[in-house]
């Protein structure tokens, strides 16, 4: 039975055209004739949107959480960053030679679990 309108769909008639017609744009697609470069257009409109492919949206990783990994291994001395390494035997070494920068000194009644 649908082998009956697809051949009907085929015929050169107005009627057939106008089913083609109303037939694609129902079901977005192209519903007139079009050159080659303006279904390229079509083309560019029928692909998914890039914010919304898998692809794009999980390309970075998750840098606060695996910041906080690396800086957790690094103190259980898992982790060697040898930047951070670097950095804190500088202020190690300035410290040592007196240049450190001062230490701030709590008020009497001032405990560290009050200060944000």
């Amino acid at each position: 039975m649908s082998n009956k309108y697809l051949k009907l769909a085929e015929l050169p008639t107005q009627y057939a055209k106008r089913m083609n017609f109303l037939s694609n744009r129902i079901f977005n697609e192209v519903s007139r004739p079009t050159n080659k470069t303006s279904m390229r257009v079509v083309k560019l409109f029928e692909k998914k949107p890039l914010q919304k492919t898998k692809y794009f949206v999980n390309w970075y990783p998750r840098h606060w959480e695996t910041g906080y990994m690396i800086m957790k291994l690094r103190k259980y001395g898992l982790f060697r960053d040898e930047h951070l390494d670097f950095k804190d035997e500088m202020n190690r070494l300035r410290a040592l030679r007196g240049k450190a920068p001062p230490v701030k000194e709590l008020k009497p009644g001032k405990s560290p679990k009050n200060r944000i």
